[in-house]
């Protein structure tokens, strides 16, 4: 199979959810699927889809940059506008991680790990990056973005990356379909979705599962701040409890790496 131009039919064939994505939008070539969501308030179907085949200035956490290949990667982004908190924007983030990390298992069999708090890695190297932003009214959150990027069929990596990137290609060993991939994610958004209010600690424990840092000594960088200590847990809302010599605290943000 070459790589090609994404066929939205068949994706549509695969797709079996009942709202995440029967809104898609198509671009060929966007700055950014999440700042398009973002800024364009005309667009307010809960569930919607924004798909760019080309995305020219992705970015991740920090406003770093994410690159990505055309007809190569999977860059789109989901709108939420329904049953939203603060409280729940991080579990949502880590159900987007268990999505994808879901799908990677059902097609292709492969040892996928998390990263706390967003990265979804291929035993130790980045294969999908999760943004999620919000724009909020007081203490009304609005509109939910999760912007997902894929490394699908992408055969080389150039350049020097924080942590050491892969694709489904170079782990899988063949070409792989985007409409395929893309419909498995969005099936198992909704699924894990639906049990943020059911049953959220399915959702903590199916991330739980796949993190192989907990219990390790990890060194978190937010800013110019480091520190140190044992990755215990994840909190009831998905937050990072580090016990250091303070004793176990709560990490909202950072860059976690293993000592």
């Amino acid at each position: 199979m070459r790589t090609r131009n994404f066929v939205i039919e068949e994706m549509d064939i695969k797709l079996k959810t009942n709202f995440i994505g029967t809104n898609f939008i198509f671009y060929d070539e966007v700055d950014s699927t999440n700042e398009q969501l973002l800024k364009d308030t005309s667009i307010s179907n809960h569930g919607t889809v924004l798909f760019a085949d080309n995305q020219v200035k992705g970015r991740g956490r920090l406003d770093r940059e994410w690159i990505s290949d055309k007809h190569n990667s999977l860059t789109f982004s989901i709108l939420l506008t329904e049953n939203l908190s603060a409280n729940n924007i991080n579990l949502i983030n880590l159900a987007a991680s268990v999505a994808v990390a879901q799908s990677l298992e059902n097609l292709y069999q492969l040892d996928v790990r998390l990263k706390w708090p967003n990265d979804v890695l291929i035993k130790t190297r980045k294969v999908c990056g999760i943004l999620v932003e919000s724009v909020s009214k007081g203490d009304t959150v609005e509109r939910l973005v999760i912007g997902i990027g894929v490394n699908v069929n992408q055969p080389i990596f150039e350049g020097k990356f924080n942590v050491p990137p892969t694709s489904i290609r170079k782990e899988a060993g063949k070409v792989s379909s985007r409409e395929r991939l893309i419909a498995e994610i969005l099936n198992e958004f909704e699924r894990i979705l639906k049990k943020i209010r059911k049953d959220p600690d399915s959702v903590l424990n199916s991330w739980r599962s796949r993190c192989k840092m907990i219990g390790e000594r990890i060194k978190v960088v937010d800013g110019e701040t480091a520190t140190y200590g044992i990755f215990e847990d994840i909190d009831d809302k998905g937050f990072l409890l580090l016990n250091d010599r303070d004793g176990v605290k709560k990490i909202f943000n950072g860059d976690v790496t293993l000592r």
